[in-house]
């Protein structure tokens, strides 16, 4: 990928990393984006994995039209909305709140326990901390490229199982929630269920190969024991987070982020205790996962 500004017909593209991330600039997202600014978008999306939108003054219906952007928006399981929009989810920790975990404090694709997981998500900043509370994503389909010959053969042929069990009516240890700012759903029978997914994906769009297992969701590999699975997770995790296969965003007030869940996973930090931290979530629909041939 190349280092210099990409200008396109409607905004300037500018890469953050080596192997995903790009600030987009020359737009408004106050207003819904044309059909050229639309494609635009999308491009860089397919292009960069993570795009950043800086200096923005959004409300939550223009987050949901750059949402739609991606395609029919998701209301995710397993997390309670805001109470007046059922589309936004408020990503919220308390000065007050301190010694407990945060929300997407671990290396995680967005819900990928779903038979459809999603396929993007967009972040609003709102109130964040003088410091802290960055956000890391990593690149899957580099972290494939890079792996020897003989491994990704190896991976083809495998599915992994995917299960939302912390929030489900089996679960052997409840999980608690990160905060009491955010509600999550305990209980939900359909959490039980294991979806089945490709260890390495196919991107409809690109056609790039990804890694498509993460430590939250990727309980183990179809056929093999949670036993034999361990090590190969393990592996896959360590690789797939080496750092130069990944962007760090330090958030700044009106920053808007996207991501595509399917060739990337991401990690919030939690080391802002002390200081509110708010965002608003949206997420568009995906697709049933492709294996990669």
């Amino acid at each position: 990928m190349s280092l210099a500004v990409e200008t396109t017909a409607a905004l300037d593209v500018r890469p953050l990393a080596g192997t995903l991330g790009a600030e987009v600039l020359g737009i408004d997202l106050s207003s819904p984006p044309d059909a050229t600014q639309a494609e635009a978008i999308r491009a860089a999306m397919r292009d960069h994995k993570v795009i950043v939108f800086r200096d923005q003054t959004i409300d939550r219906a223009a987050q949901k039209d750059l949402t739609r952007v991606f395609g029919p928006l998701l209301r995710v399981p397993f997390v309670e909305p805001m109470a007046d929009d059922a589309d936004v989810i408020a990503v919220l920790k308390e000065a007050d709140e301190a010694n407990v975990s945060n929300f997407g404090g671990a290396w995680h694709s967005d819900f990928s326990c779903l038979e459809a997981p999603p396929a993007i998500s967009v972040l609003h900043a709102l109130e964040l901390p003088p410091l802290g509370g960055d956000t890391l994503w990593c690149d899957m389909a580099a972290a494939h490229e890079a792996l020897s010959p003989g491994y990704r053969a190896m991976l083809a042929g495998l599915s992994g199982n995917h299960t939302g069990r912390p929030y489900g009516t089996k679960a052997a240890l409840k999980v608690p929630n990160p905060s009491r700012s955010i509600k999550m759903k305990r209980n939900d029978p359909a959490a039980d269920l294991d979806s089945v997914h490709p260890v390495v994906r196919l991107d409809p769009e690109t056609g790039e190969k990804s890694l498509y297992v993460n430590p939250v969701y990727t309980s183990h590999l179809s056929g093999l024991s949670r036993e034999e699975s361990r090590p190969i997770l393990r592996f896959l995790q360590e690789h797939a987070t080496r750092p130069e296969f990944t962007y760090r965003h330090r958030w700044r007030p009106g920053d808007v982020v996207c991501w595509d869940n399917r060739r990337t996973m991401h990690l919030a930090l939690n080391d802002y205790d002390g200081y509110r931290r708010l965002l608003h979530r949206t997420t568009a629909a995906g697709e049933v996962p492709i294996a990669a041939a």
